[in-house]
């Protein structure tokens, strides 16, 4: 009795295990949810933490006879070349003061010189630049920059850029044929560029900070401002505007505004968005998004094509007849497509985007073609989203 009895309870115990075992295996397959929520890092910036352009103006040499005309088409490019040579003590000109018709080195060219400065640079730090052709050169490839101070919105330097420039495209071109590789009057120094002067920018006596939403909507900006009160344990964020929560530094936080705002970013939300269909009719791009929907519509996609196909036939007199003579016969072929197999589909209220693509793409509606319909269906007032063309 006591064996029939252990053997029953080790049966039961493995048919518990393997009833587990095809439980874990079920939850497994079933389809998880997939979630939506974004970092706040992701969605958002933060105040003061931002980028500044700068700007200069220069010259580009040791190009091999493809720079600037100088006397014809870039007079510009003359007058900085004299002008720099001045400043470094050659004197170029005659006993008038006119630059002599023979300089026209063509290994020259004006570009301007771009960068980006990014937040809390400091000095002596390298940035890369961005080197562009101002006047007629036809390539920049193997051109050297020479010394260029970059200004910013305020007139002020805050960089100077020198070095040889690489990732210049290539042109060749024949009689016949002409290849081209990237942009050839365009090319990049890598950390060509030394910071020489600081943007001041002190976080650690902030009171307050603000976060600045990329895409902005009241529904996102309530719910970030609820994750970090969630998160702090009090209400120190709030909602300014669609596109700005603002956070009062708590005294825990007092003097480590990085701390807060590093503990912040990571707080994840799941970005709320309008309905939105975004066109591109250059290329024939519709991008939708998933809140779009439409009211109930019938839709029509029909193009009368008329096809003319011309293959004329050679005629020729039999062999050795006495008369005749060989022709051109034309054979002309017309073909007309009204579209009859297109039908008209009707698509039942609140279509989804899913259900609204199915629907086009069953009645063999391209892109380009979606484009026209889209419309159609806004100006009917059954498409329940904005429409933006680019």
């Amino acid at each position: 009795m006591i064996r029939a009895a252990s053997a029953s309870i080790a049966a039961i115990r493995r048919a518990l295990l393997l009833a587990a075992g095809f439980a874990a295996v079920a939850l497994a397959a079933m389809p998880h949810p997939a979630s939506a929520a974004s970092r706040i890092k992701d969605i958002a910036s933060f105040e003061g933490v931002r980028d500044n352009l700068l700007v200069g103006y220069s010259l580009v040499v040791g190009l091999s006879g493809t720079g600037d005309m100088l006397q014809q088409n870039a007079p510009f490019t003359q007058e900085s070349l004299v002008g720099m040579l001045e400043r470094l003590g050659v004197n170029i000109r005659d006993k008038t003061g006119a630059v002599p018709l023979t300089l026209n080195p063509m290994n020259i060219a004006s570009v301007m010189v771009t960068a980006t400065l990014p937040p809390f640079a400091h000095s002596g730090q390298r940035i890369d630049v961005q080197v562009s052709a101002l006047g007629d050169a036809k390539s920049l490839m193997g051109g050297h920059l020479v010394v260029t101070p970059l200004l910013g919105a305020d007139g002020e330097v805050y960089a100077v850029a020198q070095g040889a420039l690489t990732g210049v495209g290539i042109i060749a071109q024949g009689q016949a044929a002409l290849t081209r590789k990237g942009m050839p009057n365009v090319g990049t120094i890598p950390n060509g560029a030394i910071v020489e002067r600081e943007l001041p920018f002190e976080m650690s006596h902030m009171d307050s900070v603000k976060i600045q939403l990329r895409n902005p909507d009241f529904t996102t900006a309530r719910r970030v401002a609820q994750a970090v009160n969630a998160y702090l344990g009090t209400a120190v964020a709030r909602p300014t505007d669609p596109g700005t929560v603002q956070v009062m530094v708590p005294a825990s936080y007092k003097g480590n505004v990085v701390g807060l705002l590093t503990d912040v970013e990571q707080l994840k939300v799941e970005p709320d968005e309008v309905a939105k269909v975004v066109i591109d009719e250059a290329s024939g791009t519709i991008v939708m998004g998933e809140n779009v929907r439409i009211s109930t519509v019938a839709i029509a996609q029909g193009q009368l094509t008329i096809r003319i196909t011309e293959t004329p036939q050679v005629s020729q007199p039999t062999p050795f007849s006495s008369g005749g003579s060989t022709v051109v016969v034309p054979r002309t072929d017309i073909q007309v497509d009204e579209g009859q197999q297109n039908k008209l589909a009707e698509m039942d209220h609140a279509v989804t985007l899913q259900e609204l693509v199915n629907g086009l793409n069953a009645l063999g509606i391209g892109p380009r073609d979606m484009i026209p319909i889209l419309e159609a269906i806004k100006a009917a007032g059954a498409l329940q989203a904005d429409i933006e063309v680019m």
